[in-house]
């Protein structure tokens, strides 16, 4: 028997409706500290099938719920290296941070992050 998948999401409401709980909620969190950080001429889209916060034309941070865990990806290695100490009670590797799909990291971490980035954006 063949099953049909979804077709990709478009929009990040579409993505996150797909999202079961918790890593909804987790994620809504998320999303809301990440816009409330971005500059008010950001969009938010999906990209690499994610959602994500566009600036000036790029996605200069995404985020996303797996399997086993929820990741922000904030498009610079740098960005995470500057708060390695901030970031010692996550599983960090190189351009990703992973965090449980129900506990959210700190929207006041998450805001520093962004506004980092958004310091080093095109």
């Amino acid at each position: 028997m063949v099953t049909k998948s979804l077709p990709k999401p478009r929009t990040v409401d579409e993505y996150l409706d797909r999202v079961p709980e918790p890593a909804r909620t987790t994620l809504a969190k998320v999303r809301a500290a990440l816009l409330a950080a971005s500059p008010k001429d950001a969009t938010e889209g999906i990209g690499y099938q994610m959602p994500g916060i566009r600036y000036n034309g790029r996605f200069v941070f995404y985020y996303a719920a797996f399997r086993n865990h929820c990741s922000l990806f904030p498009a610079s290695g740098s960005v995470i290296e500057q708060f390695k100490e901030e970031l010692k009670n996550y599983q960090v590797e190189k351009g990703t941070i992973r965090f449980p799909p129900d506990k959210a990291p700190p929207a006041t971490l998450i805001r520093k992050l962004m506004k980092a980035r958004l310091q080093i954006a095109p």
